[in-house]
């Protein structure tokens, strides 16, 4: 999974271990990236973007997968919150990744 940039950067850490391989844009040099330089990178690296960004949404519309979009649609809330919905969504975020015409996912 990707962390977008709205997202703490303490996430792909902290998930290691039920998201293997996760990665935050400022790990990867993508802090100051745009929308599309994400999904480029998400889509060429193999990554599940995973986003507060409602833009993400649009782009996931247009193209479709890959790469496939998380939404965290959770508003302002802690980095342990984000964490735990994560982790109680991994059944849904497994059947998701898993399905060849998903694209979007909001939680």
């Amino acid at each position: 999974m990707l962390f977008d940039q709205n997202l703490s950067p303490r996430l792909a850490d902290r998930l290691a271990s039920q998201f293997p391989g996760s990665e935050h844009v400022r790990s990867v040099g993508l802090e100051r990236a745009d929308d599309s330089e994400v999904w480029n990178f998400a889509k060429e690296h193999g990554f599940v973007i995973a986003s507060k960004d409602e833009d993400f949404h649009q782009l996931a519309f247009l193209f479709g997968p890959p790469p496939k979009v998380v939404w965290v649609r959770t508003g302002n809330c802690s980095a342990a919150e984000v964490e735990r919905l994560l982790i109680e969504s991994i059944e849904r975020l497994t059947q998701f990744e898993e399905d060849p015409e998903a694209a979007f996912l909001v939680l």
